[in-house]
């Protein structure tokens, strides 16, 4: 089994990054294996809508950017999907909104099957406040992708706002560890 974790935020090393670590460190002591891939600050663009995915047929978005279409391949062909992202004024960041619209638009147009029944797990860093919109929007992804949701003992998110404040967040870590132990039990009873 595998997962793939989205980081969202343009910081590589930053809080939203050091939170997917936690919940893949879980995962990997349980056996599965994990991969994160770097999207904040990439040059992605937000969907058209110009229907040729579904004329296609391809599992796969006809606009050229950066490495949007392997990101919609690892998410095919991964059991499950992790996407995290900062909070920006109450939602997520503009590459996790590409992700989403893109990777939704070109699965739904070609039958829903490529992300139907994987599970998904949102992670959320936030300064202070807005983090439950940006979850929320993440979570709105996967039910309308048919994806079941993996939930911890608490919303999956840490208020931090510097490099390493997750760190300090010790509810924000035990809600990751957790995400993380809960995911692999999931991935597990589904497969």
């Amino acid at each position: 089994m595998k997962v793939v974790a989205f980081n969202g935020s343009p910081r590589v090393n930053g809080n939203t990054a050091q939170s997917l670590k936690i919940v893949l460190a879980e995962l990997a002591n349980e056996g599965i294996e994990t991969e994160i891939v770097q999207l904040g600050g990439r040059k992605v663009f937000g969907c058209l809508a110009c229907g040729k995915c579904r004329e296609n047929k391809d599992n796969r978005c006809v606009r050229k950017d950066d490495e949007m279409n392997s990101f919609i391949q690892k998410m095919e062909e991964a059991d499950g999907i992790i996407i995290g992202s900062p909070t920006y004024f109450s939602n997520v960041s503009t590459e996790v909104k590409a992700l989403i619209d893109r990777c939704g638009y070109v699965n739904r147009s070609n039958g829903g099957a490529m992300l139907k029944g994987k599970v998904g797990a949102s992670v959320v860093s936030a300064r202070r406040a807005g983090s439950t919109f940006t979850y929320a929007a993440i979570n709105f992804f996967f039910g309308i992708a048919e994806m079941t949701i993996c939930s911890s003992n608490y919303w999956n998110l840490t208020l931090s706002r510097d490099p390493g404040d997750v760190q300090n967040d010790a509810e924000g870590v035990l809600t990751f560890q957790t995400l993380g132990k809960n995911m692999a039990k999931l991935l597990k009873q589904v497969r």
